[in-house]
């Protein structure tokens, strides 16, 4: 199915839903774009409800955008041959609208999402930020997390590793640890299969003490790192 046959089908689809259900939605799009899974390598994310708040308190403050990923389900179309279009994009539609309807009523999680959202702004802007914002993204697998665009692998080690591994979409990873880092570390990671939209940063950060409530947050180690496939 073509993008132009897709956005026909999910006008009519949209065009099917009560009125009701897209109150504080501004609009669902499709995208051409392909967004695959962290961890498995036949999974692909179908689709994704973004938080758009307002200024103010209450459920009304929270508007959303939906949006479809083509290129997502045309990779699981290839994939299996009785991938069904319509059932796929009904089931991910319903989704996302239960996904702004829980937003809408639960709005302290929202606003800690706002706030990571906000920590990795100043992060891609070179500024200050908390090390530990990431947690309060999305979570779709253990130890992955998910602002905006860009996926955090958290790993917790005691000391400085040399290497270490990750998975992505299925495959396994090396990272050579520049030999100066320190921890925490940021290191991000290019030279993937299948990379994501944003960037992919692995976290190395020792577990947290008790000690750290009475003392200043060391000096953040960053860095680009390439990856190299273990076979």
């Amino acid at each position: 199915m073509t993008r132009a046959e897709f956005e026909s089908l999910v006008r009519q689809i949209s065009a099917e839903v009560p009125a009701e259900y897209f109150d504080g939605i501004t609009e669902v799009v499709v995208s051409p774009r392909a967004v695959p899974h962290p961890v498995r390598a036949d999974v692909y994310t179908l689709g994704e409800c973004i938080p758009l708040p307002l200024d103010g308190e209450g459920p009304d403050a929270v508007q959303s955008r939906v949006v479809l990923y083509h290129g997502s389900f045309r990779a699981l179309a290839e994939m299996d041959p009785e991938f069904s279009w319509t059932d796929e994009a009904w089931d991910t539609l319903v989704h996302e609208l239960r996904h702004h309807v829980e937003w809408r009523a639960r709005r302290e999680d929202l606003e800690a999402f706002d706030r990571a959202a906000e920590q990795n702004f100043a992060r891609h802007e070179g500024a200050d930020f908390d090390p530990l914002f990431f947690l309060d993204g999305d979570q779709p697998s253990p130890g992955v997390y998910q602002v905006d665009h860009d996926w955090f692998v958290d790993q917790r080690l005691r000391k400085r590793p040399d290497e270490v591994e990750v998975g992505w979409h299925g495959r396994r990873y090396r990272i050579v640890v520049p030999r100066e880092a320190t921890l925490p570390a940021y290191l991000e990671v290019t030279g993937v299969g299948e990379p994501p939209d944003g960037d992919l940063i692995v976290v190395l950060r020792q577990p947290p003490r008790l000690t750290d409530l009475f003392r200043f947050a060391p000096p953040l180690f960053r860095a680009v790192v390439e990856a190299a496939e273990v076979n």
